[in-house]
């Protein structure tokens, strides 16, 4: 299975901009897919997004990306963003303003969003020759919090490391895209939006983060934070499958061919085999033997 890679530059990636998370992830899938045909792609070029894809990767039924599609189509022409850029004559700081899209269109009776990004957006996410990010959708796929989906872009664009630089808190807010009216109080900030995001990542993508407060006297000035990647124990994968679900693997393995040779020189039955398999696929150490035959019968083996 293809990993479909969200790739920012990091200007984009600490841009400041308020998303809601439908928003944001339909922006990410249109980013996916320019990724795929980024040689071709300018600021002329229509993307899609279909509704088919947003049910999938979200896991959400079909009325919910029919409406997020619909909705999108009415807010996303509106939604800007500014990052920070240098000025080529002077070498200074400039902070630039522009729109995601300059189109935008939705084919109701189809569920397909078609959209333009804007001219800014485009070497964002194509021209990626220096400083980006690149993360898998799926790790923010279940993510609810749009805080929580751009904490964790903040977050990982220092993977290689594990831990970020203090935050200050005004740019940590200007990051975030939220308003100089929004959560003003600390514990409010902290509460609703800071440790409410963080616990989403801790539960729902490939990290573990804690965070440290930075303070002048008695008010905190910044954060930074500390990260690592989860590890994987073996019992976690057969923890995830049903007793359903194992049948079905099994099944499903003792039609596949590779099978037929070992099948055949103990003389098992397709059924003989199928219990056989089923009674092996509860060790986790014998869905590790099988797992590139279970990825190319479909099934998503992570281990």
């Amino acid at each position: 299975m293809t990993k479909e890679l969200v790739v920012k530059d990091n200007a984009l990636i600490n841009a400041s901009y308020n998303l809601d998370t439908t928003e944001q992830r339909l922006i990410l899938l249109a980013i996916v897919k320019a990724r795929e045909v980024s040689k071709e792609v300018d600021a002329n070029s229509t993307l899609e997004v279909h509704a088919q894809h947003y049910m999938k990767q979200f896991n959400v039924d079909r009325h919910a990306a029919y409406e997020a599609l619909k909705n999108a189509a009415n807010s996303l022409f509106e939604r800007k963003f500014s990052y920070k850029g240098i000025h080529e004559s002077t070498q200074k700081e400039k902070i630039v303003k522009s729109r995601w899209v300059s189109k935008i269109a939705y084919v109701d009776s189809a569920g397909i969003l078609e959209l333009v990004f804007a001219p800014d957006v485009i070497p964002l996410i194509t021209q990626l020759e220096q400083s980006f990010t690149s993360y898998e959708l799926k790790q923010i796929s279940s993510l609810s919090s749009k805080y929580a989906i751009r904490l964790y872009e903040l977050l990982i664009q220092w993977r290689s490391i594990g831990k970020t630089p203090v935050f200050l808190v005004d740019d940590f807010r200007f990051k975030l895209g939220l308003g100089t009216d929004e959560y003003k109080i600390m514990s409010n900030f902290k509460k609703k939006v800071l440790d409410a995001a963080l616990t989403q990542i801790n539960e729902k993508t490939d990290i573990v983060a804690t965070y440290e407060q930075h303070k002048s006297g008695r008010n905190i000035i910044g954060f930074s934070f500390s990260f690592n990647p989860k590890k994987i124990k073996d019992h976690e994968f057969t923890k995830k499958l049903t007793d359903k679900q194992i049948r079905l693997f099994a099944n499903k393995l003792s039609h596949y061919d590779p099978f037929a040779s070992q099948r055949a020189a103990v003389g098992e039955s397709y059924e003989d085999l199928e219990k056989r398999l089923y009674i092996e696929l509860q060790d986790v150490k014998n869905v590790r033997k099988y797992a590139d035959v279970l990825k190319e019968l479909g099934f998503e083996v992570s281990i």
